[in-house]
């Protein structure tokens, strides 16, 4: 079995957030396990107080925290066990690329960092995506340096997040456009954030929120709010503008 080599100041871990059905974590975290044995020991399933219990969950939580809050939890807690990069993974994802999935992200990471400097938010791409453009996969090239990235799997450096001081979210605990915000900052502020061609996903989007009964509305409005506070009365077009502006790189 290949043992990852990590540098002394780099040590990531890879967290599924579970909620709905058992199979759908299933899928990925078996995806993972068998892909990279070698990340098994970083490989973890946080259940998010979900109505099915994962049998092999690293942490179950007390109460739904919803995906910014369990976000927000996993990174104090990767500052207080001196993680350097925390993979937040949505359980109805799933890699199409080729594998190692894991290590082969975190070797092109590495490398897209020797050119680049330290990568705030690092994202796969993925084959289509019904809201952001900017996520979709470009196979005739290397990487993209998005402004905005989506949340579905970003690996995120807690340098970053700690330099931004934190996520922001307090006022929005469903999580919708923490997102977009957070890795707005992270451009703004000078970070790159990324956007891996060559590493693929697919994604079910919404697959557990559809069965809770209002939760998208409650999201949505909520998500505007959010948005309004922030960015003004002008935060559609701010964020459009976001996901169309990026630049594609040929090579790492």
């Amino acid at each position: 079995m290949y043992l990852p080599e990590f540098e002394s100041n780099s040590s990531p871990v890879v967290i599924i957030l579970h909620y709905g059905r058992l199979e759908v974590t299933r899928r990925l975290h078996r995806q993972l396990l068998g892909s990279d044995p070698g990340w098994r020991e970083r490989i973890m399933v946080l259940d998010n107080h979900a109505p099915e219990p994962y049998p092999q969950a690293w942490r179950r939580l007390d109460e739904n925290l919803f995906w910014a809050g369990a976000l927000d939890y996993v990174l104090h807690l990767g500052r207080e066990n001196g993680w350097s990069h925390v993979w937040f993974l949505n359980n109805d994802a799933f890699f199409i690329s080729r594998p190692p999935f894991l290590e082969r992200a975190w070797q092109r990471l590495r490398r897209m960092e020797r050119s680049i400097g330290p990568v705030g938010i690092y994202s796969p791409a993925f084959e289509h995506h019904p809201y952001h453009p900017q996520m979709v996969a470009d196979t005739a090239r290397a990487y993209r340096r998005a402004t905005v990235v989506d949340g579905v799997a970003p690996l995120i450096s807690l340098e970053c997040w700690q330099a931004l001081g934190g996520l922001d979210c307090a006022d929005n605990p469903r999580g919708y456009g923490v997102d977009l915000w957070f890795s707005l900052r992270a451009s703004q502020a000078g970070w790159p954030v990324v956007v891996d061609h060559q590493v693929r996903m697919r994604h079910v989007y919404h697959s557990a929120a559809r069965d809770v009964p209002g939760f998208l509305e409650a999201a949505a409005r909520r998500e505007r709010d959010f948005f309004s506070a922030r960015l003004g009365p002008n935060h559609v077009e701010i964020l459009r503008q976001a996901q169309i502006t990026f630049i594609d790189e040929d090579r790492l």
